[in-house]
């Protein structure tokens, strides 16, 4: 507001000086010095002709808009103001356009002049200069669509997701339950898949969602949104909180969507978010191929004139979900997601990690650095252990089986093999043999193999079932003494004190 009346009222009424004039009206020395060299070549000097007329004509009188020169072609103010949003153009390059086109135009000057007194007429928001794939703004409508519960009759509102292109207005819109962090991540996916392409930053609205810490100055990134960022390899600017003119642009777009897409669907009625968002799919694609009149072109012919040749290409698979939680390493080098447990390698024990979890995956961090992956998994109280993250010790115990014990024990001989057999038959559980079989199975480094499988045949005779036994005939040389051979002891024969059978028939005697 240049205040031209009031300027000159202090002026030529009350006699102040300019520097009085400035400190009252709040602008510079200059600017009045300026408005008031105007006013007298304008041939306004007196306060009561000053008076009579109104602010706009004091500037029209003041501030003469040059007249179209006849026959010099104008330039086309809305095909400059699109031109300018794509990457390298400026106001110069244009002029030399214009006047390659039209040698005797306008004058640099006036061609600048000519195109700014329209962009001042537009709304606020054509003010600002969008370059080609620079900003994808995005935001929720306030009015939201309704879903029916074909069941019970129950209305509920759901989401409306805007997403909007700065140079071309090129715009996406879906439906979804929430705002939370999960819809909003896929519905940027979607948003993203349906341009093809990337723009080189992401301005949204300092929701919890994107902004885990809001701030005008500083504001913090939602962990997994900026994991989206780097995934698409671009940059999230949010808005500062209170400024709706820094993501003005949606703001519009928000505005039209409610007015095409949501006005549209007041008398339908959807019994699924699926059906809802294939109906504003539809009113989507035609949106985007109305014309607007103030560029004469439609969203996606803008778009892809601007936009698209400039838009970064997709990475090769899309984004997936994570949520980022912070666990410690337990004593059994195990970490708890969700009442599973996952082991990280052993060194890690008692260290605090970073995991992600997705629907099939869970990620461990330590210090910025993956360590280890696992197929996620939906049982409760059960481990999840790599071999490889387990101690020396653990791993070798983790390796034993009664089947391998059997194994290794007949690589020495059948005798051996039989042993084993026989001592983890021998105990309640298998694995409280597990030891003595170890134990016996490495009396063959001192030993040897032979004296290893005698030492067992002679234990196997006895029924000498564990470590201990072996290790004694080895010890005491008893495997090198010829087998004992088979005595037979006669049955004794008839004695008047063996009782027969028939002793315990009839009646006994008093």
């Amino acid at each position: 507001m240049r205040q031209i009346k009031e300027i000159l009222r202090l002026k030529y009424r009350l006699g102040r000086s300019h520097r009085e004039i400035a400190r009252g009206v709040g602008r510079s020395t200059g600017a009045v010095g300026e408005t008031i060299q105007r006013a007298r070549d304008a041939g306004l000097a007196v306060w009561e002709e000053i008076e009579r007329l109104s602010e706009t004509e004091l500037e029209g009188r003041l501030y003469v808009q040059p007249a179209a020169v006849p026959g010099r072609a104008l330039p086309d103010p809305a095909y400059l103001h699109t031109e300018l949003r794509r990457k390298g153009v400026t106001l110069q390059l244009l002029h030399v356009e214009y006047l390659e086109s039209h040698p005797d135009g306008y004058r640099y000057t006036q061609f600048c002049e000519h195109y700014r007194r329209w962009a001042r007429r537009q709304r606020p928001t054509m003010r600002q200069v969008h370059r080609a794939g620079e900003k994808l703004f995005v935001d929720y409508s306030g009015k939201k669509p309704e879903v029916v519960d074909p069941r019970t009759g129950e209305v509920r509102e759901v989401e409306l997701f805007v997403a909007v292109l700065g140079a071309s207005n090129f715009t996406y819109a879906e439906a979804t339950e929430t705002q939370q962090s999960p819809d909003w991540i896929a519905s940027h996916v979607r948003a993203l898949a349906y341009l093809s392409g990337v723009p080189e930053a992401l301005v949204p609205d300092q929701l919890k969602s994107g902004v885990a810490h809001p701030g005008r100055y500083e504001p913090v990134i939602q962990r997994t949104y900026a994991e989206l960022a780097e995934h698409y390899d671009t940059v999230v600017l949010p808005a500062r909180p209170g400024k709706s003119r820094d993501k003005a642009k949606v703001e519009a777009c928000v505005l039209v969507a409610q007015r095409w897409i949501l006005a549209r669907l007041r008398n339908q009625t959807f019994f699924s978010l699926g059906a809802l968002n294939a109906r504003i799919a539809e009113l989507l694609d035609e949106l985007n191929d109305r014309v607007m009149k103030v560029y004469g072109e439609s969203r996606r012919a803008l778009f892809e004139r601007l936009d698209r040749p400039v838009l970064k290409a997709l990475p090769a698979r899309p984004f997936v979900y994570g949520e980022w939680l912070q666990a410690k390493v337990n004593i059994d080098y195990h970490v708890e997601v969700d009442r599973h447990y996952y082991s990280v390698p052993h060194a890690l024990l008692g260290e605090y990690v970073d995991v992600r979890k997705s629907a099939a995956t869970v990620e461990i961090f330590f210090r910025g650095r993956r360590v280890t992956s696992h197929a996620r998994s939906r049982l409760r109280g059960h481990p999840t252990t790599k071999t490889e993250h387990m101690p020396k010790a653990h791993r070798e115990h983790a390796e034993w089986s009664p089947s391998r014990l059997i194994r290794w024990g007949e690589k020495i001989g059948p005798a051996t093999g039989a042993l084993i057999e026989a001592i983890l038959k021998s105990r309640r559980h298998p694995e409280q043999g597990y030891r003595s079989c170890l134990g016996i199975l490495r009396l063959e480094k001192r030993y040897g193999r032979e004296r290893l499988e005698i030492a067992c045949e002679r234990a196997v005779e006895v029924q000498a079932r564990s470590y201990r036994h072996v290790d004694a005939i080895l010890k005491n040389g008893l495997d090198r003494l010829p087998p004992r051979e088979q005595k037979t002891t006669p049955l004794p024969g008839p004695h008047e004190n063996v009782r027969g059978p028939g002793y315990y028939e009839g009646e006994p005697e008093c």
